[in-house]
C-alpha cells in the first residue's frame, strides 16, 4: 500500500516512535512490542534523533532588554483586549452574521483572494502539535532555549496522533484489535475517545482538542489509520499492520504539508526555491525547532482564525446549521457549549468538513475563507478559556502570551533578521503605532508582530512575507529533508485513494477516513 517498501530501520523506528512522546516518556520508554516490531525491520540504520530541546536559528541580540518592567508592560498593552491587535470583531451581531456578513468586521478581511480555505488555520495547527510543545518555560521570564525541553518530536512523524504505540500508550487503542485506535461516538458522528467522568479526551496531545475543529482533524487521522489497518488486511499485504499503516499516514501527511499546505502560506515559488537552491538559514545538525520558528514565525496562524465559524450545516435539532464563536465565556460550564471549544460531546458537535476544506463540484459553494495575515487579530482569542492554556494561568489573551513569549527567548528583532537574511527591511514608518511607548518598538519590533506586517504590506496578507515565509518554510522542509525515513528521502508517491491520481490532499485524506460530506450522505 505504501509506494516505497523500503523499512524504516530498527534503530530508526525505535527513535521515531519513542522520542518527544507526550507524558510516557517522562518515566522512560517501555519497549514491549515496540521492540518486537522493530525487530521485523532488517538493518541498523543509524540517523541522528531530534534535538529534545529548543534551538536558535540566529545569533542575534534581543529586540528589546527582556527584563525591562516597561518593556513587559508595552507587550501587556500592545496585545490586551481592545488593543491595538484587538480587530474590534462586533461580537453583538452574533456568529451567524459573522461569517455570512465578513464586511461587518472592516478591520478582520476575509482571504477570498487565495487559495487558502477556514480549514487551512487548522491543518496549521495540527502541524505545529505535531513538532513542538513547550509546557515548562516561564512566560515573559527570560530561559534560554537550548535548555527548554521541546516535549514533541520535531520530525513531522505524527507522534501527537500515535503516542508510543499500542505498548507505551495501550488506552489509545483499542484493547480488542491494538493495531487500531479508539474511536468514539456519542453525537450524530463520530469523536475522539473520551473519559466519561470528565469527558476529558484520551489522546496523546491534549492540546488536539482545544477546539472542534482540531479535534475532528485528530479524530480524521484516527479513523484513517483504522482503515488502512483493514485495507492491508483485506489484501493480506505482509508485515504488523498497525507499523505500516502508521508510515503509510505519515507519508501522506509529509506530502499534504509540503504540496498543499506550504505553497498556500508562503507560495509555491519560495517552496520551489528552497528545494533547487538549498535552504539558507536553517543549518543544524540534526532535526530541531528554533524559537524563531515556534513564536517569532509560526504563531501568524492565529491571524488566520475567524471569530466565528459555521461547524456544520445540519447539526442543530431542528436540522439547521451549528454557528458558534471559536470561543465565547458564555460557553463556559456548559454541556454543550454555544461556542465551538474542545472537551464536550453532544449530538450536534461535529464538523461539516465542506466548510472548511473545498471539495470541488457543488460543494464548493460551502467552503469559507480564513482570515488574512495581519496585525488584527479576532475579538474572541483576547479571552482564552483557561482549559486551552496549558499552564492554566492567565493571561488569557492570546496576542499578550505571544508577545511575552518574545521575552521568554530574547527574541531578535523583525528588522535585525531581515537584515542578517539580506531581506529589505520595513522601516520605522511602517510601525507608527508603536512610537507612542517610547522604547523604540517601531525600529525594533517584536518578530511575531513584524512578519504579520510584512505580509499585510507585502503581500496584502494573503500569505507570508519574505522574513516569515523563508524562517516557516525552511523549517518545515529542514525537519523533513533531515529525516533519513520522510516521504523525502524514499521514494514516495501517494498511494491513498485521490481525486487527482499522483497528487493526495486533505479532501483526500477526510475521504479516506469517511468524514466527508458525500459518505455521511450530506445535503448537497
Amino acid at each position: 500500500m505504501d509506494g516505497s517498501d523500503r523499512d524504516f530501520g530498527r534503530r530508526r523506528f525505535l527513535t521515531g516512535v519513542g522520542a518527544g512522546l507526550f507524558g510516557a516518556a517522562a518515566g522512560g520508554l517501555v519497549l514491549g512490542d515496540v521492540e518486537a516490531l522493530a525487530a521485523e525491520v532488517e538493518g541498523p540504520v543509524v540517523t541522528a534523533a531530534p534535538d529534545p530541546r529548543f534551538s536558535r536559528m540566529f545569533q542575534l541580540p534581543s529586540f528589546v532588554d527582556p527584563r525591562s518592567a516597561a518593556v513587559r508592560n508595552a507587550m501587556n498593552e500592545i496585545g490586551r483586549p481592545g488593543g491595538l491587535m484587538d480587530a474590534k470583531d462586533p461580537l453583538q451581531e452574533g456568529p451567524v452574521r459573522l461569517v455570512t456578513n465578513p464586511e461587518l468586521s472592516p478591520n478582520n478581511r476575509d482571504n477570498v483572494i487565495s487559495n487558502m480555505t477556514a480549514g487551512t488555520t487548522f491543518v496549521g495547527q495540527f502541524l505545529d502539535h505535531d513538532v513542538t510543545f513547550d509546557n515548562t518555560s516561564p512566560l515573559g521570564t527570560p530561559a534560554e532555549p537550548a535548555a527548554t525541553p521541546n516535549e514533541r518530536d520535531a520530525r513531522l512523524d505524527l507522534d501527537s496522533v500515535y503516542g508510543g504505540g499500542p505498548s507505551v500508550s495501550p488506552s489509545l487503542y483499542d484493547s480488542r484489535d491494538p493495531a487500531k485506535f479508539l474511536v468514539s461516538s456519542g453525537g450524530r458522528f463520530e469523536d475522539l475517545p473520551r473519559f466519561s467522568n470528565n469527558l476529558r479526551a484520551s489522546i496523546a496531545d491534549p492540546r488536539n482538542d482545544e477546539n472542534l475543529m482540531i479535534a475532528g482533524l485528530q479524530v480524521a487521522f484516527l479513523l484513517a489509520h483504522n482503515r488502512t489497518v483493514d485495507d492491508r488486511r483485506a489484501r493480506n499485504l505482509p508485515g504488523d499492520p498497525w507499523f505500516y499503516a502508521r508510515r503509510t499516514m505519515i507519508h501522506h501527511w509529509q506530502w499534504i504539508v509540503v504540496n498543499e499546505f506550504l505553497p498556500q502560506i508562503v507560495g509555491q515559488p519560495l517552496v520551489s526555491d528552497i528545494f533547487r537552491n538549498g535552504r539558507r538559514w536553517y543549518r543544524f545538525n540534526r532535526p530541531t525547532i528554533p524559537v524563531e520558528f515556534q513564536t517569532g514565525t509560526y504563531r501568524f496562524g492565529h491571524s488566520l482564525i475567524r471569530p466565528s465559524y459555521r461547524a456544520n450545516r445540519t447539526g442543530n435539532p431542528d436540522g439547521t446549521a451549528f454557528f458558534g464563536f471559536i470561543f465565547d465565556p458564555a460557553g463556559e460550564g456548559q454541556r454543550d457549549p454555544v461556542d465551538l471549544r474542545g472537551g464536550a460531546r453532544a449530538r450536534r458537535r461535529f464538523i461539516g468538513w465542506e466548510t472548511f476544506f473545498d471539495f470541488g463540484g457543488i460543494m464548493t459553494q460551502h467552503t469559507r475563507p480564513n482570515k488574512r495575515i495581519d496585525t488584527n487579530i479576532s475579538t474572541p482569542l483576547f479571552n482564552l478559556p483557561l482549559q486551552t492554556i496549558a499552564s492554566g494561568t492567565p493571561p488569557t489573551s492570546l496576542p499578550q502570551r505571544n508577545l511575552l513569549r518574545h521575552l521568554t527567548w530574547s527574541m531578535p528583532s523583525g528588522q535585525r533578521v531581515a537584515a542578517a537574511t539580506g531581506t529589505p527591511v520595513l522601516s520605522s514608518a511602517n510601525f507608527p503605532e508603536l512610537r507612542q511607548f517610547g522604547l523604540g518598538l517601531e525600529a525594533s519590533t517584536p518578530l511575531w508582530y513584524y512578519i504579520l506586517r510584512e505580509a499585510q504590506l507585502l503581500n496584502d496578507g494573503l500569505r507570508l512575507g519574505p522574513v516569515g515565509g523563508r524562517i516557516v518554510a525552511e523549517t518545515i522542509i529542514g525537519l523533513l529533508q533531515m529525516d533519513e525515513f520522510s516521504y523525502l528521502n524514499n521514494g514516495f508517491s501517494p498511494t491513498l485513494p485521490s481525486q487527482t491520481p499522483g497528487t493526495f490532499r486533505m479532501t483526500d485524506l477526510l475521504r479516506w477516513a469517511r468524514v466527508d460530506p458525500f459518505t455521511r450522505n450530506e445535503p448537497q
